[in-house]
């Protein structure tokens, strides 16, 4: 059901900054994060006079003090009207978007840069091993590492066995995702993971945790992302183009280990998703192509059932065929994703998300680009938000 039709969005996303990615450590959280801002602000067309909020998006896996709200003094903003620091772990990349967009549609403030930065990489320590932090699965506190179940990797594992043995899936099925996103990648200069790979290429490569492979895995980079949140009328973005935000929409599940609900396959992306569809006015079969979270293969099957383009369980034949890739039906992550391009995080769907709908993605770019979806999670599938797109400022 949809709600009454919207004429005006709420606000527009009309800049986006990175610092260098690299799979090296070469600056703090913080210098990445000031490089993203002043590129950002570049970008939109803008002083950094006209930039009165900041809001920041850290990562779990660093201590907080890395990426504090001193930015603020570090990049000399003074008289800010609107800032803060997220915690809901990724879902952030999308929510500080969100926060930033009711900021200036009630007058808040006019000019918000909401930024991203990660240094996962350090060097004693790997990417992986940035991630290897308990995923609290019970609420039992030490539960999951006395059992041996270390990070990220291994909680997914048991909601991909568990997609698997539920709805009769192999593996071939995520080898269509991680190929889709792949060939994507192979098409944008900011994707890291751009070598060929063919069907056997993924299910020959090596199992991280049993039936997690390799390429099933998002692929960390150390860097820093930003974009500019305006309102729809407001400077920024003149010359390089615009997102205007129509839809936004979060859910959050709580904790519901110890009742019938099945928490490795039915998350509250459905709940995000219909309050975004509905503020927007649209429906999901009205969406051209998406951004969906995809730090694991599963994670873009459970995205494109749980927003609504399939039932549960369809997903199998949903992606069948190269249906995500270029020339597919429905594309998905079309900068490579988090699994062949980067992984900031939230910010990676946010920034092609943006450049897709300002017509600014080059040989990659969509042709049929009228609403677009962006989505992001954290936890495991715990807490979601999203957003509805357009490169149309009315309709």
């Amino acid at each position: 059901m949809t709600s009454k039709r919207v004429d005006k969005p709420i606000a527009k996303i009309c800049g986006l900054g990175f610092a260098e990615l690299s799979r090296e450590y070469l600056k703090s959280q913080k210098a990445l994060a000031c490089d993203a801002i002043i590129a950002a602000v570049a970008d939109a067309g803008l002083q950094k006079s006209d930039v009165d909020g900041v809001v920041i998006n850290r990562s779990d896996t660093n201590p907080s003090d890395d990426l504090p709200l001193r930015l603020f003094d570090d990049l000399g903003f003074r008289d800010l009207t609107f800032g803060n620091v997220l915690a809901s772990q990724a879902a952030c990349g999308v929510q500080m978007i969100q926060y930033a967009a009711m900021a200036v549609a009630n007058g808040m403030a006019e000019n918000v840069v909401c930024v991203f930065a990660d240094t996962p990489i350090l060097p004693k320590r790997r990417g992986g091993d940035a991630y290897a932090i308990d995923l609290a699965l019970t609420n039992i506190p030490g539960w999951e590492r006395q059992y041996g179940l270390y990070g990220a990797v291994g909680a997914y594992g048991f909601a991909m066995r568990r997609y698997m043995e539920l709805f009769g899936v192999g593996a071939e099925t995520f080898g269509e995702v991680a190929l889709a996103a792949r060939q994507w990648a192979r098409r944008s200069p900011l994707a890291f993971q751009t070598k060929p790979m063919s069907m056997d290429d993924y299910l020959n490569s090596k199992l991280i945790a049993d039936p997690l492979r390799m390429f099933d895995c998002a692929f960390p980079v150390n860097g820093a992302g930003a974009v500019i949140v305006s309102a729809p009328e407001g400077g920024g973005g003149e010359r390089n183009g615009a997102a205007f935000i129509w839809g936004m929409g979060q859910g959050h599940r709580g904790y519901l280990a110890y009742s019938d609900y099945e928490n490795e396959t039915d998350t509250p992306a459905r709940v995000a998703g219909k309050k975004a569809y509905r503020m927007a006015g649209i429906s999901a079969r009205d969406i051209d192509h998406a951004q969906i979270y995809d730090a694991f293969t599963v994670t873009t099957l459970l995205g494109l059932e749980g927003y609504g383009f399939c039932e549960r369980g369809e997903g199998k034949d949903f992606v069948a065929d190269g249906a995500l890739a270029p020339g597919g039906r429905f594309p998905v992550n079309t900068g490579g994703g988090q699994l062949s391009g980067y992984y900031l995080q939230g910010m990676t769907q946010v920034s092609e998300g943006y450049l897709q709908a300002a017509n600014r993605a080059g040989d990659r770019q969509i042709g049929n680009n009228g609403w677009s979806l962006v989505t992001a999670q954290g936890g495991r599938m715990d807490y979601h938000a999203c957003l509805v797109l357009s490169p149309e400022k009315v309709r």
